[in-house]
């Protein structure tokens, strides 16, 4: 196992100072992870008066939080965030940040199946009560269902290629580790951009097993709804994939990014963006920490009017 740290936050100042945080105000830390960034939120919080909630779905997250006055783990998927809020009398709260990347800790602990840097079974879940693996995926889809996973969550040129190569080896024997697929759909990966490509490959399975854009449009609309008018929600993200939604839903409350305007001109959607742009890392941070590289920070406030 490695020694490294659980998590590095990307963007964690810019992240904390998005929030706008009131020391007396209740927050949501939608991807605890290690900690990190709930970590800097409850710096900002009075005791007795300000609250956190850290939600993650890996148990070995959960197992890791920090105990403090102010401060309550939540195991679950963010995608079930109003129920527990609920559970917890929570009605509305003042910011809600989203880390979407997912911790050095899963991709160096071996065990853990996301990094084809390990020769180990073939297993992506965060949530590890679930049923569904790569490995069941890669013995199961359908050639066509494979062949939209990787054009779809990879954006991949070879798609069907790689998903038939996998449906032929099938037939001959199982495909159970990453040295199993990568043997099984080398003859498609471009030796020039191998890591890259392979990674694509990684990504498009990784995100099919835990449902993650699916889960991520259904967290966008209950935070939009839980937030209070002027509260804040900072979300970072690693791909075009997951940053198309964000935008989209913080621009117009919808996936499309089609903006919908009432008889006055007024934009019917729950959020506003503070800013076109999305919050990129520094040059100094990227040195510092790699994984960071890809990460877009957008945040976005919640409007006082209700849209029709």
């Amino acid at each position: 196992m490695s020694d490294s740290p659980y998590h590095i936050p990307a963007l964690f100042e810019e992240a904390i100072e998005s929030l706008d945080i009131k020391p007396g105000g209740t927050y949501i830390d939608a991807t605890f992870g290690g900690g990190g960034h709930s970590r800097g939120i409850i710096e900002k919080l009075d005791k007795g008066i300000g609250r956190l909630f850290g939600v993650d779905q890996d148990e070995d997250a959960v197992n890791k939080a920090f105990s403090d006055e102010r401060f309550t783990i939540v195991h679950s998927n963010f995608r079930y965030l109003k129920n527990f809020m609920r559970f917890y009398g929570v009605d509305s709260v003042d910011g809600i940040l989203a880390d979407l990347g997912v911790s050095f800790h899963h991709f160096d602990d071996p065990e853990r199946g996301f990094s084809f840097r390990w020769d180990t079974r073939l297993d992506m879940r965060m949530n590890r009560r679930s049923s569904l693996t790569a490995e069941k995926i890669l013995a199961d889809y359908s050639l066509k269902q494979l062949t939209d996973i990787f054009r779809i969550y990879g954006e991949l040129k070879t798609a069907h290629k790689l998903a038939s190569a996998i449906v032929k080896t099938r037939e001959q024997k199982a495909i159970s580790t990453a040295s199993d697929l990568i043997e099984t759909i080398k003859a498609y990966i471009n030796p020039k951009a191998e890591k890259k490509e392979l990674a694509m490959v990684f990504q498009a399975l990784r995100i099919e097993v835990n449902g993650e854009l699916e889960a991520l449009k259904s967290f966008l609309f209950q935070a939009s709804e839980l937030l209070a008018p002027g509260g804040r929600l900072a979300i970072i993200t690693y791909h075009s994939l997951e940053d198309r939604i964000v935008k989209n839903f913080m621009k117009s409350g919808n996936f499309s990014g089609e903006q919908e305007k009432d008889f006055f001109g007024n934009v019917n959607s729950p959020l506003k963006l503070i800013s076109s742009k999305p919050i990129v890392p520094t040059e100094e941070e990227i040195a510092r920490n790699p994984r960071s590289r890809s990460a877009k920070l957008r945040v976005a406030v919640k409007t006082n009017e209700t849209p029709n």
